[in-house]
């Protein structure tokens, strides 16, 4: 933590108001994980349909993901955040007053562009903030507000499950989105100067032109230093999007006296504890042993829940899933940090992460009907697979060549597509 000692005044007054702001976010966003498919569940739907309307909010994302990050690069990294705030603020209200599965895939993906637009441009914002050479180590801590929300989020809504009505949890929900809001409102964002805005005298005197680069999405989605990780990120995707939709689904069929919210809560302690390990590790180490070992974390965590039957194998596996979440996240956002430029991180953000969205979107759809026929620790089965098939692809195309990639992904060699500081 002494790398924030060592900050300018505004610039640990802009994190402390984010990191604020990204707590209640995800406060809001995690009460409601054991809650919603329950809730759908208990509207008369089908184990397809729980799928249909949770996997419609990746659609949102989708939708949203590329144009807020554009938004981000061209005209503000703080108003996307409150964007992804007030969405986040208002959209648990709306399900209080839904009662049909249309209405409520509708909702769910209005809902779902709440993390499109703040995690874009919250992602963006810190490594604005963040010194070059601490990215990783920055990165990482601010994205301790992810463990923490997930410790409290769930429980919380686990909890408030059993003891009153759906439109209490909902409010709650609503009103630490509201919060997030208020505190995201406060923060400020450094002036940035795009190669466009440069004088052609300006631009030839810059010691390092690598970082003027301002590639638009074709350009971005051609290249393999960032196509790789979109597809690592979908898999994870499908992989947390089965997680999400079909593990409380699985407790309530098993019959066991279990908290789903402990699942996260066992997740939150273990990933916040890798957090505050693996940035500084990662700016001295490399991203591609962290990445490596993320993607194994989330087979071993499937495999567990392909086999678990009583509560101390739901803890075990979340307690590891937290592992995989809490190192993949920040180390691929500090990956993507390193393979691009300031003028277009927000898309490159977008891309990237969207690859995430687009597997939590099949994962609803595709998986719901796979559960009717395979089961669910079938489904936790397939989505094993899915990792294990991630964790080769990025040992193998992870970098440049297969050689490097190997090298890179064991951390025995530097990135090759990072742009020079």
């Amino acid at each position: 933590m002494k790398v924030f000692l060592q900050l300018e005044r505004k610039t640990q007054v802009n994190l402390a108001f984010l990191f604020l702001a990204a707590l209640g976010f995800w406060l809001s966003m995690t009460s409601l994980l054991p809650v919603l498919p329950a809730y759908i569940q208990d509207l008369g739907a089908s184990d397809q349909q729980v799928g249909f309307v949770m996997g419609c909010f990746a659609i949102g994302l989708l939708l949203s993901r590329a144009q807020l990050g554009k938004m981000a690069d061209e005209k503000s990294r703080k108003l996307v955040i409150m964007i992804g705030a007030a969405v986040v603020g208002i959209a648990p209200w709306g399900y209080i007053f839904l009662d049909s599965i249309p209405e409520m895939m509708v909702w769910r993906a209005f809902h779902g562009l709440s993390i499109a637009a703040f995690t874009t441009g919250y992602s963006a914002l810190v490594v604005d903030l963040a010194p070059a050479k601490n990215r990783g180590e920055i990165v990482s801590y601010m994205s301790l507000a992810i463990p923490i929300g997930m410790s409290i989020g769930p429980v919380l809504g686990g909890y408030l499950l059993g003891t009153v009505g759906y439109p209490v949890i909902f409010s709650v929900s609503a009103l630490c989105g509201m919060t997030a809001f208020i505190f995201a409102s406060q923060a400020k964002e450094k002036p940035r100067v795009s190669a466009a805005d440069k004088s052609p005298g300006d631009r030839l005197s810059l010691d390092k032109p690598k970082l003027e680069t301002n590639r638009q999405f074709r350009e971005l989605m051609a290249e393999k230093s960032l196509y790789i990780p979109a597809l690592v990120m979908l898999c994870i995707g499908l992989v947390f999007g089965t997680l999400v939709t079909f593990l409380p689904l699985h407790i309530r069929e098993l019959g066991i006296d279990f908290n789903t919210g402990l699942f996260y809560g066992a997740a939150a302690i273990s990933s916040f504890s890798i957090r505050i390990l693996i940035g500084k590790a990662s700016d001295q180490l490399g991203r591609g042993l962290f990445i490596s070992g993320s993607l194994l974390c989330y087979a071993l965590t499937m495999i567990c829940l392909a086999n678990a039957d009583q509560p101390p194998l739901f803890i075990l596996a979340g307690a590891i899933e937290g592992v995989g979440a809490g190192t993949l996240i920040p180390m691929m956002i500090a990956l993507m940090s390193d393979r691009s430029s300031s003028n277009e991180r927000g898309k490159v953000y977008s891309l990237c992460i969207g690859g995430f969205d687009v597997g939590i979107a099949a994962a609803g759809f595709f998986l719901g009907t796979v559960t009717q026929t395979v089961g669910y620790q079938g489904g936790f089965a397939i989505a094993a697979g899915l990792s294990l098939f991630a964790f080769v692809l990025f040992l193998t195309q992870g970098n440049q060549y297969v050689k490097s990639s190997l090298q890179f992904a064991v951390g025995k060699t530097g990135d090759r597509y990072a742009q020079k500081l």
